[in-house]
């Protein structure tokens, strides 16, 4: 009975590495340009379900929670914490040196220092005003709320969110790029490790210049060494590399006569092409390049030409040319991660980059729960000049976020029955 390939501690810790960077990323570009617009971040997450790990630094709680599956940044004003405070609720407030609420304490009078005072709520405004109302030995007092205030309930403290610090105050265009930078950093993740495995590798170049020589293969056996330059072929003059390997893919089990150029001196050798499945093989790598612009360039170019192929495939699954069967879900890119793993780390690093555009996309096509659907929200909202019903969005948001937990059970079970029965 078949099962994903994870019997060795590399590979599972290659799976944790990898899909950690990823979701890291991704939270990191949200996390960045939401505090660069003045946002208050509440929580920074790594992972779903109940935390295993805390710390808070400054106004951010950083978390590592249970399920290793996505991440989030909770900004204020996308949580009802604050819905704690109500009118005719006794509390306690707690106040600086010049008179402004620091804590509120909702458990009743256990202030502490001078400026504590203790009565029943009859109105406040902790989003535009900072404001609060008590009455207080039989009169109402008004006092003014520091903009960084706590709530206090059962120990636990939460910092007022005024309107200017929550993501709903924002404009539209702050509001897009926060929702914007997740996938655009996993595009900038992609290449950069692009351009990590060049600068490590190298970046294969397109002239036919003879790079590594398989031992034993045909090129070996002819004579032909590393750095040769190929000229012609069967007296056909070849240019490129792509033109030679198409030519001798094409020429399976026949003799070849090719003409290199090796330190400025002709070589003619006679290759027998090897037949790998009717195609042609000499067993040789192409040469590559270390150059700083050719490195930039391959990873440009491939960032581009993964983010083609991937939303072709989108598009082919949209048109029905695809169907639920043939995607994988989660159990299939944890088990193919784990064979990648084992073929060494630059091919690893090409998968974690592809896997980064595939984040990216997916995260931007225009559904409800993605980040593509809240910036079709945030482009409808501009079109009318003013917001939607925050009621109606979530309520979107939430069928949207069961549609996509539905569909991620079912490409697992694709995934499960294909690990069981093939």
């Amino acid at each position: 009975m078949p099962f994903p390939n994870l019997d060795s501690v590399e590979s599972i810790l290659a799976i944790v590495i990898v899909f950690g960077v990823l979701v890291f990323v991704h939270e990191l570009g949200h996390f960045l340009l939401a505090k660069r617009a003045g946002i208050l971040c509440r929580e920074f997450a790594l992972g779903m379900g109940p935390k295993i790990f805390s710390v808070k630094r400054g106004e951010t709680e950083y978390t590592l929670r249970l399920l290793p599956i996505g991440g989030m940044v909770r900004m204020a004003g996308e949580d009802p914490e604050l819905d704690v405070l109500k009118p005719h609720m006794e509390v306690t407030l707690e106040r600086d040196p010049v008179g402004k609420v620091t804590r509120i304490l909702l458990d009743g009078p256990n202030g502490e220092g001078k400026g504590a005072v203790t009565g029943t709520i009859v109105d406040f405004d902790l989003e535009k005003a900072l404001s609060i109302v008590l009455e207080t030995d039989g009169e109402q007092r008004t006092f003014s709320v520091h903009p960084q205030a706590q709530l206090v309930k059962d120990g636990h403290e939460v910092q007022i969110a005024p309107l200017d610090r929550q993501f709903k105050g924002k404009t539209v265009m702050q509001r897009f790029w926060a929702i914007f930078a997740g996938p655009a950093a996993n595009f900038l993740l992609a290449f950069v490790l692009f351009i990590v495995i060049g600068l490590v590798y190298g970046v294969p170049v397109n002239e036919p210049v003879l790079g590594e020589i398989i031992q034993g293969g045909p090129a070996a056996q002819a004579g032909l060494q590393s750095g040769d330059k190929v000229i012609t072929i069967q007296g056909q003059p070849v240019s490129t590399w792509r033109e030679m390997v198409e030519i001798v893919s094409k020429s399976p089990d026949k003799q070849l006569e090719i003409v290199v150029d090796r330190g400025g001196q002709m070589i003619n050798a006679m290759v027998h092409v090897k037949n790998e499945e009717n195609v042609g093989k000499i067993m040789v790598g192409n040469a590559v390049t270390y150059a700083p612009a050719q490195v930039l360039q391959y990873g440009g170019k491939s960032t581009y030409e993964f983010t083609t192929m991937i939303l072709t495939s989108i598009g082919m699954l949209f048109t029905g040319s695809v169907g639920l069967n043939d995607l994988s879900g989660p159990v299939g890119i944890f088990k193919m991660t784990g064979e990648f793993a084992q073929q060494g780390l630059a091919i690893l690093m090409k998968w974690a980059a592809v896997l980064s555009i595939n984040l990216g996309l997916i995260n931007l096509l225009p559904l409800p729960a993605l980040d593509g659907g809240r910036l079709a929200f945030l482009l409808i909202e501009a079109l009318r000049g003013r917001p939607l019903d925050p009621h109606k969005e979530g309520m979107v948001h939430f069928l949207g976020f069961a549609f996509l937990m539905l569909l991620i059970l079912v490409v697992t079970w694709n995934d499960l029955h294909r690990l069981f029965t093939e």
